[in-house]
């Protein structure tokens, strides 16, 4: 099993996950020059890609994706609301795009997505399943919900959302209408929010968590980390050992290789 976060945050997300030789992108919010370029340095190749699961429309997980269906003509699939939000659908190869099930089975790959509470069309996350391991990814979603906690149970990794510290927001720079819809239940994961969810989980023996889509103004890597660990070692989480957590990065490729 492999995951490479090539760019999370505001300006883009793009996440490789290649399990039992089935490589799928979750989200292609780069460009599909970048997105080869990062895949390159993995050694995958673009053209081997066998989906691509958009979690929704927003640009910054959907702005590479003309480019991407038209150029290597790979089949793209997401919420049928979705397709219809979507800035760029009438560009799009009608062959290519496909529409989610409530689970379906690419390669060898079982995908699941699971509703989240975020303001666009029809957001989902996606639970995939290969053998005995399993990935989450949940990103965007103001509050975790009990299908959100369900979905991220007894996962191997999860690519968890921890986007803003709550203080950095609330005295930062951004017009107060913008931080209410941060704050929200349709918002954004705070970091607090995010290490509460871990520490309460329902969890493997090890589990690898990276935190994503961090604010660059009203976050750090450092607050993100450093307030997730603090909340799971008070209560009585080993990190490194019951669960390791990874930073990720908007211009960075994060991730880990052939591990379970």
């Amino acid at each position: 099993m492999q995951i490479h976060v090539l760019a999370s945050g505001s300006t883009g997300n793009a996440t490789y996950i290649e399990m039992e030789n089935t490589k799928l992108l979750v989200d292609a919010g780069i460009s599909a020059r970048r997105i080869k370029q990062s895949l390159d340095k993995i050694g995958t190749k673009i053209e081997d890609i066998d989906g691509v699961l958009i979690t929704h429309e927003h640009r910054d997980h959907v702005n590479g994706l003309t480019t991407l269906l038209k150029k290597y003509n790979l089949p793209a699939y997401t919420q049928s609301d979705t397709w219809q939000a979507m800035y760029c659908r009438n560009a799009l190869p009608e062959a290519c795009c496909k529409l989610l099930s409530d689970s379906f089975t690419i390669g060898k790959v079982k995908i699941e997505p699971f509703s989240i509470s975020h303001d666009a069309a029809d957001p989902v996350g996606f639970r995939l399943y290969a053998g005995s391991s399993k990935v989450c990814v949940a990103t965007d979603l103001g509050f975790v919900t009990p299908t959100v906690k369900a979905a991220l149970a007894l996962s191997d990794a999860v690519v968890l959302e921890a986007n803003h510290d709550v203080d950095m927001l609330k005295n930062g720079s951004y017009p107060w209408y913008l931080k209410k819809r941060i704050m929200s239940n349709r918002g954004h994961l705070a970091n607090t929010d995010a290490g509460w969810t871990l520490a309460r989980l329902d969890r493997k023996a090890h589990t690898h968590v990276f935190l994503a889509h961090l604010s660059q103004e009203n976050n750090s890597l450092e607050l993100a980390e450093k307030t997730v660990a603090d909340i799971l070692t008070t209560q009585g989480c080993k990190l490194g050992q019951d669960i390791t957590l990874h930073r990720t990065y908007p211009e960075q490729i994060s991730g880990l290789s052939e591990y379970k």
